[in-house]
């Protein structure tokens, strides 16, 4: 919980001095400018990943398989176009690192192995309806 409470505060840090040191080399119209750039850009080929992974999870759910990856890839992919929508140079490029999906697939490896990792946890047991006693 702290961790997130540490980016809250850090993350405007870093755009505000992202904002000054880009501004005075480019200038601040070329700064806005860039910053509506990226955001479309990403926007535009996040919905173009998120479609591909749409039909990807079609697919899968015909052949009768759980499309795990795609759901995760499409999470991500919502997630990206929010960090891109906000203004900003380090949410713009994070956002566009994970809707790339070669970097995606480097974020997210982990995932999938860690929740699903420890298959014990299943409690099995039998029931019976009272109702039918009475």
């Amino acid at each position: 919980m702290s961790t997130i409470i540490l980016l809250i505060f850090i993350i405007p840090i870093i755009e505000i001095y992202l904002f000054i040191k880009i501004g005075s080399q480019i200038g601040p119209l070329n700064t806005i400018s860039l910053i509506l750039i990226t955001a479309i850009f990403g926007l535009y080929y996040a919905r173009y990943e998120g479609l591909n992974t749409l039909r990807s999870a079609i697919k899968q759910l015909v052949k009768d398989e759980v499309p795990v990856n795609e759901i995760i890839s499409g999470a991500a992919l919502a997630f990206a176009a929010l960090l891109m929508i906000l203004p900003g140079f380090l949410t713009d490029i994070l956002g566009l690192l994970i809707v790339f999906p070669w970097t995606r697939k480097f974020f997210l490896k982990k995932i999938p192995k860690k929740n699903y990792k420890n298959k014990k946890n299943f409690i099995e047991g039998e029931y019976e309806d009272i109702d039918d006693k009475n």
